[in-house]
């Protein structure tokens, strides 16, 4: 297959223009994913709340490849990792760190600036759906707890800043992931990703058979399979799917079944969790897990769909090509503004079934503008938007 590419002004790096598509994808699914939040996390009660709650898990179970195409354009695009892996962790970690502690510093500090503009608690619900009690005192202390916070954990308020984490811990495995798959042959990576096939099912082995496996125990929390688990494997998938060419046959016919069975376990493995009565913040999120079996069935067919899609319109291109730029950006402030459009959508009587998509339309465009404003002001900007 022809890799289609483009030269951006400018820049030293050529584009693969399927992976724009699928950065694109996974930038708008996760954004559309934060708006199912005030679905799937209803502060307060409703009239029609079963059918808030039932579009919630439609739209949340067929977003969940989001994030996992986000690490499998990474291992796509750096493995193996090329060059001194000093310059590596200084020009990869730093784009994201700076952005990172600065918007979680402001995300952090919303609630108490509220206070001050004289807005009342109610509000924080309306941006954030999982705030608690404490946040609701809008208290400059709480606000200064949670900034403390910052080197060790992601704050009630920044709640998507969890994947910042787990992108530097990444970049800092990429290195001497890279050695070995480098030298690696194509059979010793496809056993790499069986083994790690067979730890996608764990989290449901923890829950519904026994919490020890292979080792494990009360201590001792790493076990046979550890060092394959978690997502270096999407590393390794996207880097291995980049060169594995499909015909537009094979790329429906597989895929197709293999999104409908992952989404068919998804959605209905979440409906029976929430209708427990006393389901736990981990039952709630298992069939939602990432790392596990039916996502990566939802996932791989997304990929492999948009290695297909071919754009001819030169718009088109470099506008995928500034979401390169801008799309880091987006992920930091996007938040702000996914809570506001769903009670736009809300308010001007869109329908319940369309609300979260269109919702995420608003969000994603407001937040992309902005980005991109804040991008002409030069070289300052990557500090603050990456």
């Amino acid at each position: 297959m022809k890799t289609s590419t483009i030269e951006l002004p400018n820049q030293k790096n050529r584009h693969i223009v399927w992976l724009d598509v699928v950065r694109f994808i996974a930038m708008f699914t996760v954004v559309c994913c934060h708006c199912a939040d005030p679905f799937n996390f209803y502060p307060g009660t409703a009239p029609n709340i079963g059918e808030i709650k039932l579009w919630g898990a439609i739209y949340g179970s067929v977003l969940r490849p989001c994030v996992p195409l986000f690490v499998m354009i990474t291992g796509a695009l750096l493995l193996p990792v090329r060059g001194d892996t000093s310059a590596f962790y200084k020009k990869r970690i730093t784009r994201v760190l700076y952005p990172f502690l600065i918007w979680s510093v402001i995300y952090n500090l919303f609630p108490w600036i509220t206070g001050l503009l004289g807005f009342t608690p109610r509000i924080i619900l309306d941006f954030f759906p999982y705030a608690g009690e404490e946040v609701m005192r809008q208290s400059f202390s709480v606000a200064v707890k949670y900034i403390l916070n910052i080197p060790f954990n992601f704050s009630i308020l920044a709640v998507h800043m969890w994947y910042i984490y787990l992108l530097i811990g990444l970049y800092l495995y990429l290195p001497i992931f890279s050695a070995w798959v480098e030298k690696a042959s194509e059979r010793a990576k496809q056993m790499f990703l069986l083994a790690w096939g067979v730890t996608l099912l764990l989290p449901y082995y923890y829950q519904f058979v026994d919490g020890y496996l292979w080792g494990t125990c009360s201590w001792n929390s790493f076990g046979m399979l550890y060092a394959f688990a978690g997502f270096n494997g999407y590393l390794l998938l996207g880097h291995y799917l980049k060169n594995l060419d499909w015909s537009m046959k094979k790329t429906l016919a597989t895929g197709i079944p293999m999104f409908v069975v992952g989404y068919v376990v998804t959605f209905f493995g979440f409906r029976h969790m929430t209708a427990l009565p006393d389901y736990t913040d981990e039952m709630l999120e298992l069939f939602f897990t990432y790392c596990s079996l039916n996502v990566v069935m939802m996932t791989i067919p997304v990929f492999m769909l948009a290695k297909k899609v071919n754009i001819r319109s030169e718009r088109i291109r470099k506008a995928l090509a500034n979401l390169t730029v801008c799309g880091f950006g987006v992920y930091m402030i996007h938040y702000f503004f996914t809570g506001p459009a769903v009670m736009l959508t809300r308010a001007i009587g869109i329908p319940i079934p369309l609300q979260i998509p269109v919702a995420a339309v608003m969000a994603f465009a407001v937040s992309w503008l902005i980005v991109n404003l804040v991008h002409r002001i030069g070289k300052p900007a990557k500090y603050i938007m990456g």
